[in-house]
């Protein structure tokens, strides 16, 4: 028989059991399916051109795991429209693994868990729904430490510059993207995106003037195709476009399309961002090597969580990228701040009622909250927006 602390060589390296320094184990994980309504339908250029419908909710997927030493840590992942049922069935599958284990070995974890679901695939639905238990395990380890996510990890920032996106919808009337542009300047956001896309890309420019006149010179401005135009119409939308001293263009092209976007991005002065879509290190790894973007926008709870995501960040910075993660301000804050190169983190409001925290906003950044861990805590209106759940126990 082979012993825990001497795996067989065919088992290693993912089979190994905990050794001598595991300090506590994971006694319960519950985890939930929590559905958060849009206050109004949101449409994008996905909308416009038939491929998706409004959206009108977010399905949640939290994880919450507790130690026998009475640690806990909390995660999320999430999806727009379809997926939310299917990311809580495959968690629901994968729970037990977590049973029993050292909560500090987070990159063996990420792997136990994704090889028990590998013939679903290493990317996608099943590295999605792994990304609430990565991390949660981060989470409980920060605040283990006593230290704020980003400081465990090894700050180089306690704040980070952020620009909106939730206020610049297709879906709005330009008169009212430009009365939200004012109120998110006011509120302390240091940049604004606004949608691009429509059918009729003359439109798109007069509400890209509309903004940058209203804004001025000195506020940065992105804007975001979400992967609408073909190679022809995004080289000429992209030439269209430098007269505005765009900080990025978004999403361009599709997301899968690395070659289009390295041409992109050499032939525009303009910075080219994208990888948001993208769910694996290996997709994003295709991406940095093109030289497919400026701007690299890996969102963790895609690609499974804060594990895989610094995979990402060292590849990124190795080639010498600036980086703006993609939805999920909460989690994203504290990576962006342990981020060496510049960085910008996206707000988005929407998530703020499921917490009973709030960031703080100053002088065009987002603060790094000094609580441990992410510094969050469920609020009674998550816990009524619940559809869904299971815990699992040793």
């Amino acid at each position: 028989m082979t012993s825990a602390t001497q795996p067989s060589p065919a088992a290693a390296p993912f089979a190994t059991a905990p050794g001598e320094a595991t300090l506590d184990r994971i006694s319960a994980v519950r985890i939930s399916l929590v559905r958060l309504p849009l206050h109004a339908p949101i449409s994008d250029a996905k909308v416009l051109t038939g491929r998706q419908k409004p959206l009108t909710e977010i399905a949640f997927l939290f994880a919450r795991i507790t130690t026998e030493d009475g640690h806990e840590g909390i995660g999320f992942g999430y999806s727009k429209r379809a997926g939310g049922p299917g990311l809580y069935a495959h968690a629901k599958e994968i729970a037990p693994e977590l049973i029993g284990e050292d909560p500090s070995d987070t990159g063996r974890l990420w792997q136990k868990l994704v090889w028990a679901g590998a013939s679903m695939g290493r990317s996608g639905l099943t590295t999605q729904a792994i990304a609430a238990f990565d991390i949660a395990l981060w989470d409980l380890k920060a605040r283990r430490a006593g230290l704020p996510l980003a400081k465990l990890l090894g700050a180089h920032r306690d704040s980070v510059r952020c620009y909106n996106t939730s206020g610049g919808y297709l879906s709005m009337p330009i008169e009212q993207v430009l009365e939200n542009t004012s109120l998110s300047l006011s509120r302390g956001i240091g940049g604004i995106k606004i949608k691009v896309g429509q059918p009729d890309t003359r439109t798109d420019l007069r509400r890209v003037r509309a903004v940058r006149e209203h804004i001025g010179d000195d506020v940065p401005l992105m804007v975001d195709a979400n992967q609408q135009w073909d190679r022809t119409v995004a080289a000429r939308m992209g030439r269209a476009l430098e007269e505005f001293d765009l900080t990025w263009i978004e999403e361009p092209l599709d997301a899968y399309d690395s070659e289009g976007h390295a041409a992109l991005a050499a032939a525009l002065d303009t910075p080219v961002a994208t990888g948001e879509m993208l769910t694996s290190v290996a997709e994003h790894t295709d991406l940095i090597m093109n030289g497919a973007a400026d701007f690299i926008q890996p969102d963790a709870p895609r690609v499974g969580g804060i594990t895989p995501f610094l995979q990402i960040m060292a590849l990124a910075d190795h080639k010498s990228l600036s980086m703006a993660p993609h939805f999920a301000m909460e989690i994203h804050l504290h990576l962006a701040a342990a981020y060496p190169r510049a960085t910008w983190v996206e707000h988005f409001e929407w998530l703020e009622p499921m917490f009973n925290e709030r960031l703080e906003l100053r002088e065009g950044r987002m603060i790094v909250p000094s609580r441990p861990g992410l510094g969050l805590s469920l609020s009674d209106q998550a816990a009524a927006w619940t559809s869904d759940e299971t815990e699992v126990t040793g």
